[in-house]
């Protein structure tokens, strides 16, 4: 249930559309519902304004199921991140709207009109082609959350031309995602160029002493380019999910 909800049911409450028993049976699995192996946070999206994302990876596609049929019946928008194209073949069959992104491995179902709620554009940026994956798990995140968001990939340091090619789109950008690995040095570049905040998302992309990701980590950790912060290793979602939270301030 989210914030619009609610106000619908309380004012049914007062116009005598809704009594007061069938509004009570609504509102007892408001907080969350106990399905014993989760608990799902229905109350989510009125306390952070977005519902709760399901993080599918190490759960069985049974719990992932049930989860998903809670969130239904609640006729909320469904994410789920880190998804096995076996367990969206699953969902499908029960849920037609159900889509994946296979890149991203993001399982979506729209059971609402998603409104735009940010004020700008958010910009996601790869250093490399090996980067889309982390890159598509925020792209979607954020465009799933109502923003507007574009894709600017493959524009890494080894060719710092491709990136001042596109240096319009990154000036126009309210605010922009950088994700890369190697030696994680694109965050720098675009923080040294933009006067929006700038999410930095190192990725395990990288030869053995990049150390899955550890050396783009700290390299972004230590930027001495101002307004940029820094996710975790390979945390697409994080990245997408704050640039709305910055897009719709």
């Amino acid at each position: 249930m989210d914030i619009n909800n609610l106000k619908n049911l309380l004012l049914n409450i007062k116009e005598g559309k809704v009594d007061v028993d069938t509004a009570l049976e609504d509102l007892k699995t408001l907080p969350f519902e106990d399905l014993g192996y989760a608990k799902v946070d229905h109350h989510r999206s009125i306390r952070n304004g977005y519902p709760e994302v399901i993080y599918c990876e190490g759960k069985t596609d049974e719990h992932i199921i049930g989860i998903v049929e809670k969130m239904y019946e609640k006729k909320s928008n469904i994410l789920g991140t880190r998804a096995k194209k076996e367990t969206y073949e699953k969902l499908k069959k029960i849920y037609p709207n159900c889509e994946y992104e296979e890149l991203g491995r993001i399982i979506k179902i729209q059971n609402k009109p998603i409104e735009n709620i940010g004020k700008g554009s958010i910009v996601v940026v790869t250093g490399g082609t090996s980067d889309i994956p982390v890159a598509d798990e925020a792209y979607h995140t954020a465009k799933f959350l109502g923003n507007d968001v574009k894709r600017l990939y493959d524009v890494g340091v080894a060719g710092i031309h491709r990136l001042l090619n596109n240096k319009d789109v990154l000036m126009d950008a309210r605010v922009i995602i950088a994700v890369a690995g190697m030696e994680g040095a694109l965050p720098s570049v675009v923080g040294g160029l933009v006067d929006v905040p700038v999410i930095a998302v190192p990725t395990s992309v990288g030869y053995g002493a990049n150390f899955n990701g550890l050396s783009a980590l700290l390299t972004m950790l230590n930027s001495c380019a101002s307004g940029i912060s820094v996710v975790n290793i390979d945390n697409g979602f994080g990245a997408g999910y704050l640039s709305s939270m910055i897009n719709k301030l």
